[in-house]
């Protein structure tokens, strides 16, 4: 990939960052100055995402918490390792026992949402195989941040807005918890004020001290059991206790000579290798010819309504993955995309928040890790005295039997949260990811083809406005976008909102290396930044 450092055609108050001993991206100030803290006292790649990834509960639990899960991408000593931390569904839930309760659909909040929490799980697995600092030394900025506190950025105060709204308007019993551990007097901290958690401070230290034992068969454990057996839900001690994280081999296909890799199932990543295995073969022109847009946004649809259909624990899979990677699958597909926009069976587009991040060190590691809590707070549980916020995971099952993604007990849900990575030559070339959901394939394919086929910098492809499609024929569009495409896309049958509110559409981060130097480029429809040195 051959890029033009400084040309930047859409807007932005960015430029891609150099580095060349290291480099950390990640979606907050403070997450990116721990992991740069870590990098400068000596620490490896994969310090610094610890410390990123245990800072980031603290300064963005809007989109993270410590009863979150986590997927990662390791590239250590030459070798790429995948990392899958999410967690399974309680051994006693069932559609029955939720119907018995009175649903008739998923619930998307509350006590009955909660899945296994796999991040402190999986932090510690990566500790113990590839760090090389102390766990006091990682621990210490995000322990600092919860003590000391921090003044609250501007995205993460809107989105905390919208959380004590809904918890407000839900008006239960069980977020209590909430509103004394995550506000101030009952709303929403502001730009610039200051917020701390002295529980979470606490509970990073039980943590740090037990190497997470305790948030799975010790104190910590029997408090979120405790309060969830108060509540009413189903997660027990026997679930924390059987957790493990788990290292899966990385899938990946070829575009244009670059090996793009992504987690196997039960992640949906897969889907972001099956478009581009689609558009291979496809002429692909100028980003800005509306023809070349079409055919990005039919062979997301596909590719997203295949992996809707099959995509779910691996153990209740119905097809193989090498099935769906094939090139008699991409055929197939391909040969259904014609001039005119398609109606795929569709799925609903649900919103989350996630929390993603990057980073590279001298030695040439390099880390790809995302991390997230599903929706906002997740469940809107929140274990008191700990500063422990419990996913809402379970809502990504299907109430419905029979299905590959159906809810049973004991079972890892469809996942949303996706880490990339890409090679050349079986050597690292960069670590990419973009949160937000069901947009999260859609991004990354929009992305990747922003550099490898349109040679956008890592900074421009980050800044290029992203179509997201909705369901049928529905397509959301970024108001960057010249009129006269949006126009043409609508000739083409597109249905095409036009949106200026960019929290839908992703926030990510790129880290590339080049021979001796590492390019980073961050989102700018986020709070993130890039530390480099």
């Amino acid at each position: 990939m051959k890029f033009d450092y400084n040309s930047y055609p859409y807007p932005s108050t960015r430029r891609t960052i150099f580095g060349k001993n290291g480099i950390m991206a990640t979606s907050s100030p403070y997450a990116t100055s721990a992991g740069a803290k870590i990098l400068l006292e000596g620490g490896n790649a994969i310090d610094a995402a610890l410390a990123a990834s245990m800072t980031l509960p603290v300064v963005e639990p809007t989109g993270n918490g410590l009863g979150s899960d986590m997927f990662a991408l390791i590239y250590f000593e030459g070798k790429l390792y995948g990392i899958n931390a999410s967690g399974r569904s309680p051994k006693n839930i069932s559609i029955a026992k939720l119907r018995e309760k009175g649903y008739d659909r998923m619930p998307s909040c509350g006590v009955n949402v909660i899945n296994t929490p796999g991040l402190i799980g999986g932090v510690m697995k990566i500790y113990e195989d590839f760090a090389s600092l102390s766990l006091e030394k990682i621990f210490e900025p995000a322990i600092s941040y919860a003590e000391e506190g921090y003044p609250v950025t501007p995205q993460i105060a809107n989105l905390w807005g919208e959380s004590v709204e809904k918890y407000k308007s839900l008006n239960r019993e069980e977020f209590n918890e909430f509103f004394k551990s995550f506000t101030l007097d009952g709303r929403a901290p502001r730009a610039g004020e200051v917020f701390k958690s002295l529980d979470m401070a606490r509970t990073l230290r039980e943590i740090r001290d037990t190497k997470g034992q305790s948030f799975y068969r010790g104190e910590l454990a029997k408090k979120i059991v405790s309060e969830v057996e108060r509540l009413g839900g189903f997660l027990s001690f026997d679930d924390l206790e059987n957790f493990e994280a788990r290292y899966v081999d990385p899938i990946s296909t070829n575009y244009k000579g670059i090996d793009i890799w992504e987690i196997p199932p039960n992640g949906h990543g897969i889907s972001v290798l099956m478009a581009l295995n689609i558009l291979s073969e496809m002429e692909i022109k100028d980003r800005e010819d509306p023809k070349t847009l079409h055919k990005i946004i039919e062979a997301i649809k596909l590719s997203l309504t295949d992996a809707k259909a099959y995509v779910a624990d691996p153990e209740k899979m119905q097809i193989e993955v090498e099935r769906l990677l094939s090139c008699d699958y991409a055929r197939d597909r391909r040969a259904k995309i014609s001039d005119r926009a398609r109606t795929p069976e569709a799925f609903k587009i649900k919103s989350s928040d996630t929390v993603y991040f990057a980073t590279a060190d001298k030695d040439g590691n390099m880390v790809s890790m995302i991390q997230s809590n599903y929706a906002g707070f997740g469940s809107g549980i929140v274990v008191p005295g700990t500063g422990i916020t419990l996913n809402n995971r379970i809502e990504n099952f299907y109430f419905e039997e029979g299905l590959a993604n159906s809810l049973e007990g004991g079972k890892l849900p469809y996942h949303t949260i996706i880490p990339g990575f890409m090679t050349k030559n079986n050597e690292a070339l960069g670590a990419f990811g973009i949160m937000g959901a069901f947009m999260q394939p859609q991004a990354h394919v929009q992305v990747l083809m922003n550099m490898i086929d349109f040679n956008l910098n890592p900074q421009a492809a980050l800044d290029a406005p992203r179509i997201m499609w909705i369901d049928d024929k529905k397509i959301q569009v970024e108001n960057d976008f010249k009129p006269e495409i949006i126009d043409e896309l609508k000739k083409l049958g597109h249905e095409v909102e036009v949106v200026s509110d960019f929290k839908s559409m992703g926030r990510g981060q790129i880290i590339l290396k080049d021979k001796d130097v590492y390019i980073g480029g961050t989102e700018k429809r986020t709070d993130s930044n890039i530390f480099s040195y």
